[in-house]
């Protein structure tokens, strides 16, 4: 097999269905050729998604291998196949969202769940504003000083604001 024709995605998760490595796998794709996928939810992330992919590959000729099983979609039992795989498949994906979420909320229950790492500590941040309200320096200097963005720094002094919430 030619290694120019396998097509990855990395680092996707959840319901994307304009991913690089598909786009370019079902572009490569013409008449006669065989798209081999080692599991349909690999291909699509919903059962909508799944069937939209596989009249697209009809129309165009070309036969779905889906972990070794040719899918042949004018067979009525591979049909019902195809549409169970799809629908255990957004099931599964159902399922790993509800448990991450209810994960997250556990974690936030407890305190775990903070978010980003602050860039600046309280200290940091309190003689960046003082620094500021000088005048002495720019908003350039003063964010390479703290090795920060200067959006960090415009930050910083809106949240150091006496009307600001």
């Amino acid at each position: 097999m030619d290694p120019d024709a396998i097509y990855v995605d990395h680092g996707f998760t959840g319901t994307k269905r304009e991913r690089a490595g598909l786009g370019k796998a079902l572009a490569a794709c013409r008449n006669g050729d065989t798209l081999v996928v080692s599991k349909l939810d690999r291909l699509a992330r919903s059962l909508p998604d799944a069937r939209d992919i596989a009249e697209e590959l009809t129309r165009k000729g070309v036969a779905l291998n889906l972990g070794g099983s040719i899918y042949d979609p004018h067979d009525p039992v591979g049909k019902l196949l195809f549409n169970v795989l799809g629908m255990v498949a957004e099931f599964e994906a159902d399922l790993i969202r509800a448990r991450t979420r209810e994960g997250m909320a556990v974690a936030k229950a407890k305190g775990r769940l903070r978010g980003k790492k602050p860039k600046l500590s309280k200290a940091q941040e309190t003689h960046l504003v003082s620094l500021h309200r000088k005048g002495a320096h720019t908003t350039s200097e003063i964010a390479e000083l703290f090795g920060v963005a200067r959006s960090t720094v415009y930050r910083a002094v809106h949240r150091a604001a006496p009307d600001s919430p």
